[in-house]
Formats: C-alpha cells, sequence, structure tokens
C-alpha cells in the first residue's frame, strides 16, 4: 500500500529565494513567475494522467513545482528503435509543461488584441510564461529540455550513448546561457536572472553526478556480461 502514496517534498531553498527577492524589491515578479511556473506543472500533471501516468513525487522548489511520475512497465516492451514506449511518452510529457505556458501567452495576446484587457496589466503575465516556456526548454539536465535530449537520443543512440549526449549538451548550454545571462545581469542588474543561473548549476552538477553513477552501473553490468 505504500506505493500508493504520493510523497511530497519541501525545497527549504524557497524561503531564502523569498527574503532575496523581498530585498531586491522584485518579489512580485518572483511570485508571478512561481503561480505560472505551478500551472507550467499542472500542464504535466495532466498530460502525464492522460498518458497513464501515476503521480509519484512532488517537489515544491525556489522555482515552482517539479513532479515525477510512475511509468507503465509494460511500456518498456513496446520498442521503439534502441528505446521504448516510455521514451516517446516521456518526450510529450516533457512538451506539455511549456506548451502550457505558450497557450496561456497565445490566449491573452488574442485577448489583448481585441481589446478585452489592458496590456498594461498583462504583459507581466505574458513575459513570465514566455521566460518559464524558454527556461525550460533549455537543453539542461533535468529541465524539460534536457529530458527531450535525453530521451531522443535514447531512442536513435541508445542509452549508453544518451547520457554522452546529455552530458555533453547540458555542460555546453550551460556555459554559452552563463555567459549571456552574465552580460544581462551586468546590463539590467536583475537578481531575477542572477538566482536563476545560480538554480540551473545546483541542479544541473546535482543530477550530473546521478548521471554519472547509472553510467558507471551501466558500464559495470556489460564488462560483466561480456
Amino acid at each position: 500500500m505504500e506505493g500508493n502514496y504520493m510523497n511530497v517534498i519541501v525545497d527549504l531553498k524557497i524561503f531564502i529565494f523569498i527574503i532575496i527577492f523581498s530585498i531586491a524589491r522584485n518579489i512580485n515578479s518572483y511570485m508571478i513567475l512561481i503561480a505560472f511556473g505551478i500551472i507550467h506543472e499542472l500542464g504535466h500533471l495532466i498530460c502525464g494522467l492522460i498518458m497513464g501516468f501515476k503521480p509519484k513525487k512532488i517537489e515544491i522548489s525556489p522555482f515552482g513545482l517539479s513532479l515525477s511520475f510512475k511509468i507503465n512497465y509494460n511500456d518498456y516492451n513496446k520498442k521503439i528503435f534502441h528505446g521504448s514506449l516510455v521514451n516517446v511518452k516521456r518526450i510529450v510529457l516533457a512538451l506539455a509543461g511549456p506548451l502550457t505556458n505558450m497557450i496561456i501567452i497565445c490566449l491573452l495576446s488574442f485577448l489583448v488584441k481585441l481589446n478585452s484587457l489592458n496590456i498594461n496589466i498583462f504583459t507581466n503575465i505574458i513575459y513570465s510564461n514566455l521566460i518559464i516556456a524558454i527556461f525550460n526548454l533549455i537543453p539542461i539536465y533535468p529541465m524539460d529540455g534536457g529530458k527531450i535530449v535525453k530521451d531522443v537520443s535514447h531512442i536513435f543512440k541508445g542509452l549508453q550513448k544518451s547520457y554522452t549526449i546529455t552530458k555533453n549538451v547540458t555542460w555546453s548550454s550551460l556555459s554559452i546561457l552563463t555567459a549571456i545571462c552574465s552580460l544581462l545581469i551586468y546590463y539590467y542588474k536583475n537578481v531575477v536572472i542572477l538566482m536563476g543561473v545560480i538554480y540551473l548549476w545546483i541542479i544541473a552538477i546535482k543530477t550530473q553526478k546521478q548521471i554519472n553513477m547509472k553510467e558507471k552501473i551501466f558500464k559495470a553490468v556489460n564488462s560483466i556480461k561480456a
């Protein structure tokens, strides 16, 4: 029965972020990002439920919610090239969040053009959703873009090569993003950009250690089989 429960984890760093953004007088922008970050995750949740996934864990992090799902292991038996149906479903699942934000942007933009909404009020909302969508599509694992890279490379190159490809793409993307954001931080003096980059480095380093461990296990198993 224990497997029927969903774990809820709260990242206490969220309180540090709230304090920093309050001091920097950017708390309103941060709250908007959090609100639509949650809606972003609801997009993942709805898509996952439609595809038959069951929520396993929900983590409340400094940038909203993060969901993980229980996989239907029967999907592993449905092979697609070097991967399986699981990889395809996870790609669709990863795209669902950014797509949710883009739908909100299109809807609000349409209403603004019809003069149904005041553009000054909803500009921040539109830009916040755009930032969340782009932020999550950056190919840095474990962001949505990084997950897509990992599953696509698994399908076409196999599991072992997908680890290497994911790592290389992650570090390259993170380095380029850091260089660009450094210029933006210098120009705009925006603490939101700074905290976003720091957060990406933290989660990237943490997950890359996990990938390295999986690589070692994979190689060890292959060496035993050989």
